[in-house]
């Protein structure tokens, strides 16, 4: 293997691709919620100054800031949080603070966008590092889902239709789903979504994560895998006939989790024959056969408090982001639990660790100098419609 040094590269005029740009967080991507440039360069994580600037720059703020800090994030993060929990949790907390002037999301940009939409217009949003987006979010942008309702127009099924959308998308797709008539869900009331959304009519379109649209019909509801059919936006009429969309009760979008979805059954296999009597608790956006073949299924906040509530001296093997399985092993080890993670392959959720500890820094010291940086601003009717779509899950019995 040839090594090209710097010199080397400059004499073969060699540039950075875009990729590689994006990657490195220097460039924006316009085909997707992804992208940032951070001015300036960044201290490495390893300075031994970092918490303490952070430290100091979060107190200048004093109650001018609060920082949300999703259960995801990095240890070196979170201790800077005011408080932590899934998504909807923190954007239900920021909007109980309205005397924060910045509320800074140390999550990804979905969840930013959430947190603008559920504030006041005087509150500013901000995201360390704009290029911590989402895989499952990016799997569904506006112009494809509005191409989908054409198709389900065109087979005579859109009016039996209510879509149904996942926390985890854009704001542009909780707009679309709130303009016509659906809600919102989270992983925890998933079930009363669906369950409110076949009152209102004959089919559910769930977006963005088939996964968790599926596991719930399926496992929760009592529907078969013969009932749910997957629309994949990247074929022609989503690679469904008429007839299949007609026949269908849950038409499900073709995205998924990048952690969750690496998951598999011979990881469940391998744990079991290697942890003798281990009990496997999995999240919902896990494959079918994954959580079929699980003990104990549920949300982030499920996972957490099933682990608060297990026995001393019981194992666990965990299908969920790495950051808060090592977390949670090393808060429950003095009770005597043993808590692995579900797969040897150690899997991060790499777009939710771009917010490192020098983004934070970054942010928290332009702030304390005056400078708003990364502000996540919602235009106004797709915060309407957006908004919409919330509160008919705020509504939910």
């Amino acid at each position: 293997m040839r090594v090209v040094t710097t010199a080397q590269a400059q004499e073969l005029d060699v540039q950075p691709t875009p990729l590689a740009l994006l990657l490195l967080g220097r460039e924006a991507d316009p085909r997707s919620e992804r992208g940032v440039e951070c001015p300036g360069d960044l201290p490495s994580p390893s300075d031994p100054d970092l918490v303490e600037r952070a430290r100091r720059a979060k107190e200048r703020l004093g109650d001018k800031v609060f920082v949300l800090g999703h259960h995801y994030q990095r240890d070196e993060v979170i201790q800077f949080a005011d408080v932590t929990g899934d998504s909807f949790k923190l954007a239900r907390d920021a909007a109980a603070r309205p005397e924060a002037e910045y509320i800074v999301f140390c999550g990804v940009h979905f969840m930013a966008e959430s947190a603008d939409i559920l504030t006041s217009d005087d509150q500013k949003v901000v995201l360390p590092d704009l290029a911590a987006g989402c895989s499952m979010a990016d799997m569904a942008t506006a112009e494809q889902v509005a191409e989908c309702w054409d198709v389900l127009t065109e087979a005579g099924v859109a009016e039996q239709v209510v879509p149904v959308s996942y926390m985890n998308s854009s704001a542009d797709i909780k707009a679309f789903t709130g303009k016509h008539g659906g809600t919102i869900c989270t992983s925890s009331n998933a079930r009363r979504a669906l369950e409110w959304a076949f009152q209102q009519g004959e089919k559910v379109l769930f977006l963005p994560d088939q996964h968790l649209g599926r596991n719930t019909a399926v496992r929760d509801m009592g529907m078969s895998l013969e009932d749910c059919v997957v629309y994949n936006p990247h074929k022609p009429n989503g690679g469904l006939t008429a007839d299949e969309l007609r026949a269908a009760k849950m038409i499900l979008w073709r995205g998924h989790c990048s952690v969750h979805g690496r998951f598999s059954l011979d990881s469940v296999d391998e744990v079991r024959a290697r942890i003798p009597g281990v009990n496997v608790l999995v999240h919902p956006e896990c494959r079918h056969e994954v959580v079929a073949a699980a003990d104990h299924v549920g949300s982030t906040e499920y996972i957490i408090k099933t682990l608060e509530a297990a026995p001393a001296g019981s194992k666990w093997a965990v299908g969920t982001e790495l950051n808060l399985v090592r977390r949670l092993a090393n808060r429950f080890a003095p009770e005597g639990k043993e808590i692995v993670f579900l797969d040897r392959t150690v899997c991060f959720c790499s777009t939710m660790n771009r917010i490192d500890l020098p983004h934070l820094v970054w942010a928290l010291e332009s702030l304390a100098d005056g400078k708003l940086v990364n502000r996540i601003e919602v235009d106004k009717e797709t915060e309407a419609f957006a908004k919409l779509a919330l509160e008919r899950m705020l509504a939910l019995p």
